[in-house]
C-alpha cells in the first residue's frame, strides 16, 4: 500500500478520507489495494485512510492482529453498542467518506458495501461517495514494465491469430475440424509461447458466434465446414509476475463470404473504429472521458445501421493483470460507466451483432500512455478468408 499516494488522491478528488470494510473477506479490492493477505475473516474490520494525518484500524477484540501489517493508530471494539461508538467517533471530522459503493448499484464491480453498512455511516452525518475512481487508480493503473509485457503477449497472439485461421482452412478441407479441436490447438500455441490465460479461448462457427458468451466442450461443440462463419475470440499473458493481458476478437469466413457476412463486419468494424478514435481524440484534445461515452459512439453506430437490438453486449472492459480489471469499462448497456478512462490503462473495444444466425465481434486493446490513446496490436479490417 503506498499511503502517500492514497492520501494525495483524495486531496485531488476532495474527499476527507476513505473507509474500507470487511467482513468474511467480501471486498477483494480492499484486500489489494491494502496489500492484505486472505485472512480468515470473521467479524467486521474497518480501515480509515483520511486524506492527511494517521490512519485508523478498528478489529473486533476476537480478531484483534488483522491489520497489524498497515500503518495507524490501532482500535478495537467487542458488543456492537462500542463498534457504533467507536465508528462515530473515528468518523465525526469527516463530512465526504469514500467507500466501495455506486449510486443506484451502476458500477455493481465494485459496489460491495451493504446496504445496511451505508445506512449505519450516513446515521452519523457523514456524506458517503463512491470510491470507483480511486479503485481504478490504484487497481487498474499499469507500469511501464508491465505495458511491456501486453505488448511481448501481442506479437505472439496477433501471429497466433492468423496462423488459426490458416490451420482451419487446411484441417477442415482435408478431413475435417470441430470447434472444439481449434480450442485445443489454440491452447498449445500459447503454450509454447509460454502464455497463460484464465481459460482457453471461444471458438464460435455460425450460429455459435452470435452467442457472445458460447464456449465449446469436449461434449458440446460443431464441425466446422466450409462456407462457415468462424468467430475466434482469445486473451492471455505472459507467464510472468504482474504481466498484463492481450484480448483480441477477429472472424472469418472458410470460403465466399455471404453479403450479409460482409455488410455485418464492416458496420461492427466501423464501430470499433469510432469508439477507438472517441478515446484518441478526448486524449489528444487533454478531455476527460469517461467508459460509457466509448459505448454510446459505438453503439450509435450500429443502431442507425438497423441492428442496435442485436447488440447485446457492451463495448469493452478493463484489462490488466485480469482479462477484466477494477478501471473503467466501456458500457452504457449494461451499466452506466461513469468511471475515467486513465492514463496508463488499458482496455478493449469489441463491438458485436449478434444475430439467430451467426455472430460479429471485432475487438482491439487501447492503451492510455504517456498522455496518448493508441490501438496497441492488428486491426481487422475486412472479414478473414480462409
Amino acid at each position: 500500500m503506498d499511503l502517500s499516494a492514497i492520501q494525495q488522491a483524495l486531496r485531488d478528488q476532495g474527499f476527507d478520507a476513505w473507509l474500507f470494510y470487511d467482513h468474511h473477506h467480501r471486498d477483494e479490492i480492499a484486500y489489494s489495494i491494502l496489500g492484505l493477505p486472505a485472512l480468515h475473516v470473521t467479524r467486521r474490520w474497518f480501515y480509515l485512510i483520511p486524506a492527511t494525518g494517521e490512519p485508523i484500524k478498528l478489529n473486533h477484540r476476537v480478531e484483534p492482529r488483522h491489520l497489524t501489517s498497515l500503518p495507524g493508530q490501532q482500535q478495537h471494539y467487542g458488543a456492537w453498542r462500542e463498534l457504533h461508538e467507536k465508528l462515530a467517533a473515528i468518523l465525526q471530522p469527516y463530512k465526504r467518506v469514500a467507500m466501495q459503493y455506486s449510486p443506484n448499484n451502476d458500477i455493481m464491480y465494485i459496489s460491495l458495501v451493504d446496504g445496511g453498512m451505508l445506512e449505519l455511516i450516513r446515521s452519523f452525518g457523514v456524506e458517503v461517495v463512491s470510491s470507483a475512481d480511486l479503485i481504478s487508480l490504484f487497481e487498474a493503473t499499469l507500469t511501464d514494465a508491465q505495458i511491456a509485457t501486453h505488448f511481448a503477449a501481442r506479437d505472439a497472439m496477433d501471429k497466433i491469430m492468423a496462423a488459426t485461421f490458416q490451420e482451419i482452412g487446411h484441417r477442415v478441407r482435408n478431413g475435417g475440424w470441430t470447434e472444439w479441436g481449434v480450442r485445443q490447438w489454440i491452447g498449445e500455441a500459447f503454450q509454447r509461447e509460454h502464455l497463460v490465460t484464465d481459460d482457453l479461448p471461444i471458438v464460435g462457427a455460425n450460429e455459435n458466434a452470435g452467442n457472445p458468451h458460447y464456449e465449446p466442450t469436449a461434449e458440446t461443440h460443431k464441425p466446422i465446414h466450409p462456407g462457415d462463419l468462424v468467430l475466434l475470440d482469445m486473451w492471455a499473458k505472459q507467464d510472468a509476475p504482474g504481466a498484463v493481458y492481450y484480448d483480441i476478437t477477429w472472424t472469418g469466413v472458410l470460403g465466399t463470404p455471404s453479403a450479409r457476412h460482409q455488410e455485418v463486419f464492416r458496420i461492427v468494424r466501423d464501430a470499433r473504429k469510432a469508439g477507438c478514435k472517441a478515446a484518441i481524440d478526448a486524449f489528444a484534445a487533454n478531455r476527460r472521458i469517461e467508459g460509457w461515452e466509448v459505448d454510446e459512439v459505438t453503439r450509435n453506430i450500429i443502431a442507425k445501421a438497423g441492428y442496435g437490438e442485436w447488440f447485446v453486449h457492451r463495448t469493452g472492459h478493463n484489462i490488466g493483470t485480469s482479462v477484466h480489471g477494477n478501471g473503467a469499462n466501456m458500457d452504457n448497456l449494461e451499466t452506466k460507466d461513469t468511471r475515467q478512462i486513465l492514463t496508463n490503462t488499458l482496455f478493449s473495444v469489441e463491438p458485436g451483432i449478434y444475430l439467430p444466425e451467426f455472430g460479429v465481434r471485432s475487438e482491439v486493446d487501447v492503451l492510455v500512455h504517456n498522455g496518448a490513446a493508441e490501438v496497441t496490436g492488428a486491426q481487422q479490417e475486412e472479414l478473414v478468408i480462409f
